[in-house]
């Protein structure tokens, strides 16, 4: 074994695996780790793993492993497996990633890739392996694999093991010579090395022989090795037999691999064909026996030990063969092993290998089982895999397992696909009401019609059909015969970009929404683990702040705060806090704000939450796009469009967010293709609010492009939906933006919009500007005093001082004027520069924010 010389975090490996030296693949793999990228591309046995894995045990880096399959063309297993193999060279970073989902969106995407930015240092070279890359298809985890291995982290270095060229677009990294290759060609053996790795196996064939396997093999390493092994077991005076090894290395393989192995043994390597876990705990205990891993473990070329994840691999030709006896295990020894190894799969965060083989093995009640554990709506792809999934179960378990209709409709729902749904829903409960009454049949009817009635919530917004409230009744009475717990997080309701979904600008319709939300709620959170708590004062927060009624939000917001918390409803606790920081910038509160802020950041600690670090990016990226604070937003927010696989029934918010930020740093054109990706999106939930918020904000858009028709065009589309409902605060949040808009079209007379309303909405426009502007001072004070504690954010000029040291003794106006000896109207117009330099809000705020900053007591302000 070669003496270690590199501190790495790799261990030398043990047992009796042995691995040639070859020095021209170690300097051509050196040279190729100093490239971002490194494609080693050959066919099955030519030694790709071998000869990597040889040289990064011995090279100077922290090196994580992943071996993909199959299976990894799920992003969820992908995910997880990706993960697993970078905790070896980096445990720090693999916590973090295990705290976010596959980044199936941008804003995801850069949450990613926040983290090796963090976690990995300049100084410390770093290599990841994707072990068999050509089983990879799926296009969102090759679309990841291309966008993260091309981010450029020049201490990162990915290896890409593959029988064929990876599905990727790695132009630009060849094109500026960042990219290796590694062939076949060069991973051949040339005759000396067969020969040296031949001494290593302590054989030493003729010349004839030599050259024999040499042009059978043509350097393939694989089949070099049987062939060297052929040998070895060979009777004294036997012959090479070229034509084993170049027709049936199957063949080669059961007589010089299998054959010499008790029967257990060969029977539990049949059984490891059947499942891709092989970790070594699990493998003991499948294995009952330690002997039998010991014989396993001197398969060493075939069995490789990966000390990097801690799995052993199979060859993956001796994979094929292995396979090609899985009919001599009976079923029931199948099962068996797929029903263990997915209870370590669900016990160890692998959800969707845990589904996988419980289908396998035919147990649909654990499976059913994992997937209660996993929020209600998933993404698109996830909820395809899961349905076909549930379309391929026997008919009986529907007879058997009381909620397996009701995934199985729900997964429907989640792909709105309503019509399905409710057609095998109908036909469900038709039958089981003819059926005789057992817990069975109840908490099945209970499932079901609390499914209908949640399709009405998410299909009434274009029916206008509210009359789903029944069907939650149904559910409540059945649930009463037979009562079981629901939690988080399938029991958290998801909510949309906007809580009243409503497409119809039409007078008192979402009132109507509201009043069937409300009406729902005693009903469905009983049956449905405290699911929608809140949401009925949420909505009515939602409908009052969009109205201008700060106070009666504000009300509301706090009660569907309260109802919220006591139901575990972390997206409506989210939300209604959402709102309160909406209020409280209406308000010019950077008080209420902080304090607002700190709550939402108190939610990233609720594991049953999944969205949390998604909304909590939404709703402060809102707050400091406001305030003129971009540098603050989520990099994800920044970015004009997005792909997603996201399910289009909860999508959206982050999109007003975005084009918030693109008009904060007044580039009106992106903003105006942010609005304009959203309007191509589901025309189904393109809700009423909604579009008059994005219509405000195209008209303020154009009308700073210097197109007044286009500006004009799209004030009156976002008036004319707001009327009917007195929607005013979309304009009003826009501030002098919106002041100026506004006056240009009272000045231009333009018939078409109504006296009186712009000048309302004018109004209200400049005074939330100047209480934007206020929270936005205070902001920069407080950030300026954390930056340099006791040091004032702005020096106050002696008389400032002089009237600001008599507001705190308690002194009138009148009374300052006439202690100073100056008019009333000076000490007024002193009081405002103090409350602009301090960012205060009025007397009481200004000697706070004073006296916290150190300045009340100072002596020498500037004269």
């Amino acid at each position: 074994m070669p003496e270690k010389r590199f501190q790495s975090n790799v261990s030398m490996p043990s047992g009796n695996q042995i691995y040639l030296e070859r020095p021209p693949i170690d300097r051509l793999l050196e040279e190729s780790l100093q490239k971002s990228v490194v494609i080693v591309n050959a066919g099955a046995g030519f030694g790709k793993t071998h000869a990597v894995y040889s040289f990064v045990r011995r090279y100077p880096a922290l090196v994580g492993w992943v071996q993909l399959s199959e299976r990894d063309n799920i992003p969820k297993r992908f995910w997880e497996n990706l993960i697993a193999g970078i905790s070896a060279g980096n445990k720090k970073a693999a916590v973090k990633l295990a705290d976010i989902d596959f980044p199936e969106t941008e804003r995801e995407f850069e949450r990613y890739l926040a983290i090796p930015r963090q976690e990995t240092r300049t100084d410390v070279k770093y290599v990841l392996v994707y072990d068999d890359f050509h089983l990879i298809h799926d296009r969102g985890v090759l679309r990841f694999m291309e966008r993260s291995i091309t981010s450029p982290f020049p201490s990162i270095t990915s290896v890409l093991i593959s029988r064929t060229e990876p599905s990727l677009n790695l132009m630009g990294l060849e094109s500026k010579g960042l990219l290796a290759r590694i062939t076949e060609e060069d991973l051949r053996f040339t005759r000396e090395e067969m020969v040296s790795y031949f001494d290593l196996l302590d054989i030493s064939p003729s010349p004839h022989t030599v050259s024999s396997i040499y042009y059978d093999t043509e350097g393939w390493a694989f089949a070099i090795h049987l062939a060297g092994l052929s040998l070895r077991n060979a009777p004294a005076g036997a012959a090479y037999v070229n034509q084993a090894l170049r027709s049936n290395i199957f063949k080669l393989i059961d007589s010089e691999v299998m054959a010499p192995l008790p029967v257990p043994v060969q029977r539990f390597l049949i059984k490891l064909s059947l499942i891709e876990h092989l970790v070594p705990d699990l493998l003991g205990e499948l294995a009952g026996d330690a002997s039998v891993i010991e014989r396993m473990k001197e398969l060493d070329s075939f069995v490789r030990f990966d000390i990097y994840l801690n799995v052993y691999h199979i060859h993956h030709l001796f994979l094929d063969y292995l396979k090609g006896r899985q009919d001599e295990l009976t079923e029931s020894e199948k099962k068996d092993l797929w029903l263990r190894t997915a209870a370590w799969c669900a016990a160890n965060g692998q959800k969707m290998d845990a589904i996988s083989y419980y289908e396998k093995a035919g147990d649909y009640a654990r499976l059913l089982g994992v997937v209660d554990t996993m929020p209600s709506i998933l993404p698109n792809r996830t909820s395809r895999i899961l349905l076909e999934i549930m379309e391929r179960a026997p008919v009986e378990i529907y007879d058997e397992i009381a909620h397996a209709q009701v995934v199985r409709t729900g997964l429907y729902l989640t792909l709105e696909m309503f019509d399905r749904s409710k057609e095998e829903l109908a036909a469900v409960i038709s039958r089981l009401e003819a059926a005789p009454p057992s817990p069975f049949v109840y908490r099945t009817l209970t499932g079901c019609y609390n499914n209908l009635g949640f399709i009405g919530m998410n299909t009434c917004s274009y029916t206008r059909d509210y009359d789903y409230v029944h069907y939650f009744e149904k559910a409540r009475e059945y649930y009463e015969f037979n009562k079981f717990e629901i939690r988080p997080p399938i029991s958290v309701i998801p909510l949309s970009s906007y809580l009243c979904r409503v497409n119809s600008e039409e007078k008192g319709e979402i009132e109507k929404y509201i009043e069937a939300i409300s009406a729902a709620i005693p009903y469905v959170s009983v049956t449905f683990g405290g699911c929608a708590m809140g949401m009925g004062d949420l909505c009515r927060a939602e409908l009052a702040f969009f109205r201008g009624d700060i106070s009666g939000a504000e009300q509301f917001a706090f009660r569907a705060l309260r109802d919220a918390r006591q139901g575990n409803q972390y997206e409506t606790e989210n939300r209604a806090l959402f709102y309160l920081l909406r209020i409280s910038l209406a308000r010019g509160n950077y008080e209420a704000l902080e304090g607002i802020l700190k709550q939402a950041e108190a939610q990233l600690g609720e594991q049953d939450y999944p969205t949390r670090f998604i909304n909590y990016d939404i709703i402060t990226g809102w707050y400091y796009a406001h305030i003129g604070q971009t540098d603050r937003l989520a990099p994800w927010l920044k970015n004009d469009f997005e792909e997603s696989d996201l399910n289009s029934i909860v999508f959206g918010l982050e999109i007003m967010v975005k084009a918030k930020y693109h008009f904060s740093e007044k580039r009106y054109p992106a903003v105006l293709a942010v609005l304009e990706s959203r309007k191509d999106r589901n025309s189904l939930w393109n809700f009423v609010l909604e579009k008059i918020e994005m219509k405000a904000l195209e008209a303020v858009c154009r009308y700073h492009l210097r197109d007044r028709e286009g500006a004009f065009a799209a004030l009156e589309d976002a008036c004319r939906l707001a009327r009917p409902n007195a929607v005013t605060m979309p304009f009003i949040e826009l501030g002098k933006d919106m002041r100026t808009l506004l006056g240009a079209a009272i000045k231009n007379k333009a018939p078409e919009f109504p006296p009186g309303w712009l000048e309302k909405l004018r109004l209200g426009a400049a005074g939330y500007a100047k209480k934007l502007f206020s929270a936005t001072e205070q902001y920069r004070a407080a950030a300026d005093a954390r930056k340099e504690p006791g040091k004032p954010a702005a020096a106050l000029s002696g008389r400032e001082f002089q009237v600001l040291t008599e507001l705190s003794r308690g002194m009138t106006q009148e009374e300052i004027a006439s202690f100073s000896s100056i008019s009333v109207n000076t000490v007024k117009s002193v009081i405002r520069s103090i409350y602009n330099k301090l960012g205060a809000v009025n007397r009481v705020n200004a000697v706070r924010i004073a006296a916290d900053m150190g300045i009340l007591g100072n002596k020498n302000g500037d004269s």
